[in-house]
């Protein structure tokens, strides 16, 4: 795993030199750099795969006319390594970015389609010295970011926002649709991100830079019926069994590694099933680690379920407590690891400090909730559908109204007038986005029209219908509600805020963090399955909260894996990971907090309205407003000072690049 960056265009030593320093935390074990006449690379580097000097990057093919850099691990390059042997190909070293280079000889640009893994790398080929491509590509489900941006006479990409910051090659203007976008929903919709001309590469596609062009091509589409036909020929005894052989071959496959492997173990089924898997695969004890909170506080705390699994499985546990005076400490580094201000985090940041300690590379459950129905909204959206096809008319006469009222002509009323409250009511009746697009809502548009300063207000449009803004899924006509959602959550808050966060605190500890529920191929089985092997009949779920053998949820999963699991597992209610931030906010972060939104502080960063965020911070102590509220808003204050703030004295700014 490491960081790697680069600039098309020109031969800059000193820009390049920043940019490695940068992200000396997602590689501190060795760093690299490459020099031609039109392009400079970087990286730093995690040593995982092949942990010797061989696996320095960049790294060529012998003739110096291929160059890579490359942040990840493809699972699957020993048996590609053995097939390019055959083919004739010469290793000299045991790394997998030496098979990723011989593959893209071998298959050119479709050598992701040979891949198996979490990656994002950029490939320099200049073999055709009148005309040298750079080609960049990242992972189908969007574990490893990619972030770029073009001018007229310059390309930059790296793995982080601070990198290319870093640079002193663009002007760091905060972009105003991407502030509201994150307001609106706790984080913001790729290809957006925090700053204005950055864009993130997208999951599954690949990015081709030649002759002046560049080209963005789609190589994986997401799909809900990938494997349809070969699931309706199964009855529900071998699809647990398929589901099992897939599943367990996918966990060994990730543990392919030349360092200590760990997993996060928070109790839940979903890690509870990967560390058994993990621990009948090992010949020594699984390193665990867990997050709780300190004694008297209230919310979930997992962790007395994780040590009960934990003993029961064998492994190496360790139980991480965390205060609120440790938050208070590590807030700022918090703030700077996120990469660009999100309203999640917080508990990925701490697990992963904890776990760092101990081992380069931890496995997450994440993902398992997305793909076998574990979000409450699966079952809010169930509901919603099964009323509309019990009450066709009265559905009918609904949609009909929402679609109406969601006129733009109603945008400033639902933003600014008396009547939004209603207004927004309605207009979440009209369908499926509709209703799903509320389900992450931060800030509602009316709120956000008085936060945003008059400045920030003139440049975006507040009081559109959110589903207008939600990224509608390609290939999900004619699939179940079941499956939509699972599209949904893929494509939205697992990639935009989920897979965005871990990756970004993990790495601020030099840690990576492995998702085996997100292998393509997992996902491709699970979006086939039948939606009554992952929630049972909605008629007779009388809340989304309850056990999971109740609402069905997960159901193949648990009978998959019932002789791991601890007996009644699934007797366990869904619950969010919740922290206790309204009474640290309240007690060990108030202090922070108060600067950070203080109306010196508000005023001279000029995002927001000085009385709105003063009657904001009013209400939250009378306790009228979400804490997540207060929390965002601090959290992008503490951004702005840790990144924005602090970067280097700028070099020479190319003027295309250079917002002013």
């Amino acid at each position: 795993m490491c960081g790697i960056c680069g600039i098309l265009g020109e031969n800059n030593k000193q820009a390049l030199h920043a940019m490695v320093a940068a992200m000396h935390h997602r590689g501190p074990d060795d760093n690299g750099e490459f020099f031609s006449d039109n392009i400079s690379l970087g990286m730093a580097r995690l040593s995982i795969i092949d942990t010797s000097p061989s696996g320095h990057q960049p790294m060529s093919n012998p003739e110096k006319t291929i160059w890579i850099v490359y942040n990840g691990e493809t699972y699957n390059f020993r048996e590609k390594r053995q097939h390019l042997e055959e083919l004739g190909h010469h290793f000299h070293s045991a790394s997998d970015t030496e098979v990723i280079l011989h593959l893209y000889e071998q298959y050119g640009d479709n050598c992701v389609l040979q891949m198996q893994g979490i990656f994002a790398f950029a490939i320099y080929d200049l073999r055709d010295k009148k005309n040298p491509r750079l080609i960049l590509a990242r992972d189908p489900l969007g574990i490893k970011p990619l972030l770029y941006v073009k001018s007229e006479t310059l390309f930059i990409f790296a793995s982080e926002m601070k990198s290319i910051l870093s640079s002193g090659l663009i002007s760091p203007k905060i972009d105003p649709e991407a502030l509201r976008l994150l307001l609106t929903y706790g984080s913001i919709p790729q290809p957006l991100t925090f700053i204005s001309g950055v864009r993130m590469l997208l999951p599954g596609h690949r990015l081709i830079f030649e002759n002046g062009v560049l080209t963005d091509e789609e190589y994986w589409t997401l799909k809900a019926d990938t494997r349809s036909q070969e699931i309706k020929v199964r009855n529900y005894e071998e699809l647990k069994s398929l589901l099992r052989i897939s599943l367990e071959e996918c966990v060994k496959q990730q543990m392919v590694s030349d360092v200590p492997v760990g997993a996060f173990l928070s109790g839940g089924i979903d890690s509870s099933i990967l560390v058994a898997i993990m621990a009948r695969t090992c010949n020594h004890p699984v390193k665990t680690f867990s997050v709780g909170f300190e004694q008297g506080m209230y919310l979930t705390d997992e962790t007395d379920d994780a040590e009960r699994i934990a003993h029961m499985i064998g492994t190496d546990h360790s139980r991480v407590i965390v205060t609120g005076s440790e938050v208070a400490t590590r807030i700022r580094h918090f703030a700077s690891a996120l990469d660009q201000p999100s309203v999640d985090g917080l508990n990925s940041y701490f697990v992963s400090l904890a776990a760092s300690r101990s081992v380069k590379v931890a496995i997450s459950g994440t993902g398992g909730d997305e793909i076998f129905a574990g979000y409450p909204w699966f079952i809010q959206m169930e509901k919603a559908e099964a009323f509309r096809k019990n009450h066709p008319w009265m559905a009918q006469f609904i949609s009909r109204c929402a679609r109406f009222f969601q006129n733009n002509a109603f945008d400033k009323w639902v933003a600014t007038g008396s009547l939004g409250r209603i207004l927004d009511h309605i207009r979440r009746q009209e369908g499926f986005l509709s209703g799903y697009s509320r389900c992450f809502l931060i800030f509602p548009a009316r709120d956000i029209s008085r936060l945003l300063s008059s400045d920030i207000s003139k440049e975006v449009h507040t009081g559109g219908e959110y589903s207008k803004e939600i990224f509608a899924t390609k290939n999900s006509s004619g699939i179940s509600v079941i499956q939509r959602v699972s599209m949904q959550s893929l494509r939205g808050y697992t990639q935009n805020q989920l897979l965005r966060d871990i990756d970004a605190v993990s790495m601020a500890h030099s840690l990576e963090v492995r998702v085996p529920f997100l292998d393509q191929h997992i996902v491709e089985l699970a979006l086939s399955l039948p939606d009554d092997t992952k929630l049972g009949e909605i008629s007779k779920i009388s809340s989304a909260y309850e056990s999971y053998r109740k609402t069905g949820a997960k159901r193949i999963l648990v009978d998959t894996f019932k002789d791991l699991l601890p007996q009644d597992i699934d007797l366990q209610e869904k619950r969010g990971f919740g922290m206790p931030f309204e009474i640290w906010l309240k007690g060990p972060l108030k202090n922070t907090m108060e600067d950070a939104l203080s109306p010196e502080s508000v005023r001279e960063r000029g995002l927001f309205e000085v009385e709105a965020v003063q009657e904001l911070k009013k209400q939250f102590y009378q306790g009228k407003v979400s804490w997540a509220q207060i929390w965002l808003l601090m959290i992008i204050e503490l951004w702005c000072r840790e990144v924005l703030d602090t970067l280097l004295t700028p070099i020479e700014c190319s003027p295309e690049l250079c917002h002013g």
